[in-house]
């Protein structure tokens, strides 16, 4: 294995052990509207998806590429609808009943 592999799976390692440790911090009464607005930044990871997907560097960068626009926009989708049934749950109802 080349060098740079190691080092690559050394710092997604951290990085998820560093996620996972920041993220079980978070108290739950904030943890959903965090994570319904940050998953709004996986708009980020279409662009680049998509650039890495028209790069055409072979069929294994397409198809990652593609699987990597696949993934962000069912999170971008399910952030905007939490986000959204979220804050229905704060609008005055109708009739001023509760």
């Amino acid at each position: 294995m080349s060098d740079l592999f190691i080092q690559g799976i050394v710092v997604f390692v951290l990085a998820a052990f560093v996620g996972f440790e920041v993220i079980s911090k978070v108290p739950p009464t904030l943890h959903t509207p965090l994570m319904s607005g940050a998953n709004a930044i996986s708009g980020i990871t279409i662009v680049g998806a998509v650039t890495a997907a028209a790069l055409d560097k072979g069929n294994a960068a397409v198809v990652l590429g593609f699987l990597a626009v696949a993934f962000a926009t069912i999170n971008v989708v399910g952030g905007f609808l939490v986000t959204d049934r979220m804050l229905e749950m704060f609008k005055k109802k109708p009739g001023g009943g509760k």
